[in-house]
């Protein structure tokens, strides 16, 4: 059915009055978004102060990829010394340690982890980027280049020459020097920033058991933090080989324990006389002879009778 005009101007109308309805709709929506741009500006602004819930990283996590690490780098420097020769690795033992430690840690300028940690499921990221209420966002700041190299240049270089220079004091005996001479006194000095080294490393540590961030004095000083790689993973633990080799040590441990306790020939004649048949027993030539008489001598004297007897035979008037 065609339409007719008067339809035709109807549509029209209502067709007009709706993209005015629609203009003037999108003009006060307008108009709203424009006026409230600097609250949520500000408001925006304002996120970072806000304070979150912390990222809990779980503590055993993180000091077992420590352990991992220790392990795995053990394993590497035992292959290491196959290599060279006792008076080589006298000789030049902190280098070859410095060395395969740099190689080992290389994996923080790639991946930002240790193999420890990519093991327990860590990555390290910047908590400098993270202060305030950033620490529990899903994206993680990566490390930047000074940090990388920085983690490195003290893990392993600082390391280094804390050997050395304290091999050189060892063996140039300037602990026993007079206590003018300067060595000495670099010597003292070296024994209280040891001191003091190991005092705040403590407090580090029982700093980390209590909030669970860096673990280690390298990690505070340049404030990177051992988060998860995947947070959506589940952590998986199975005691079933710990358990198992407990069992064995304990078993172990008994039985070494009890064993000197036990006589063994005593033991061993008491089951024979148990599980073996009386005919067994009674099979010995000897055993028709009371227990008040000495086998041996018996032997002894049966042999003598017998010597007698084949010796009497053999005279002339016998045969």
């Amino acid at each position: 059915m065609i339409p007719n005009d008067s339809n035709k101007d109807n549509l029209l109308t209502d067709s007009v009055a709706t993209a005015s309805l629609n203009s003037s709709n999108a003009a006060f929506w307008k108009n709203d978004w424009l006026n409230v741009q600097s609250s949520l500006s500000s408001l925006r602004n304002s996120l970072a102060s806000f304070p979150s819930s912390p990222l809990r990283i779980m503590r055993v996590s993180q000091l077992d990829a420590d352990l991992l690490d220790s392990e795995l780098f053990g394993t590497f420097k035992e292959q290491l010394w196959l290599l060279f020769s006792p008076q080589i690795k006298q000789t030049f033992e902190p280098e070859l340690l410095a060395i395969l430690h740099f190689i080992y840690r290389l994996t923080v300028l790639e991946s930002g982890a240790t193999y420890g940690a990519q093991l327990q499921n860590l990555k390290y990221r910047n908590e400098k980027q993270h202060w305030g209420g950033l620490q529990s966002i899903t994206k993680d700041s990566p490390l930047t280049t000074f940090q990388k190299f920085a983690y490195i240049a003290m893990t392993v270089g600082g390391q280094y020459i804390w050997i050395r220079i304290s091999r050189l004091v060892i063996a140039q005996g300037w602990s026993e020097l007079s206590e003018d001479d300067p060595r000495n006194i670099f010597w003292k000095v070296l024994q209280k920033v040891e001191n003091i080294y190991k005092t705040v490393s403590l407090l580090n540590f029982l700093i980390f058991l209590y909030d669970g961030k860096y673990s280690t004095l390298t990690d505070r000083i340049l404030s990177i933090r051992l988060v998860y790689a995947r947070r959506i993973m589940n952590r998986q633990v199975s005691f079933e080989f710990l358990n198992r080799q407990l069992v064995w040590h304990a078993f172990t441990e008994f039985l070494l324990f009890i064993m000197p306790l036990i006589n063994l020939r005593k033991l061993k004649n008491l089951l024979k006389r148990k599980l073996l048949p009386e005919s067994y027993f009674r099979s010995n030539l000897l055993d028709f002879l009371p227990t008040h008489i000495c086998a041996i001598c018996h032997e002894n004297q049966s042999a003598s009778n017998a010597s007698a007897v084949i010796s009497s035979k053999a005279e002339p008037g016998n045969v």
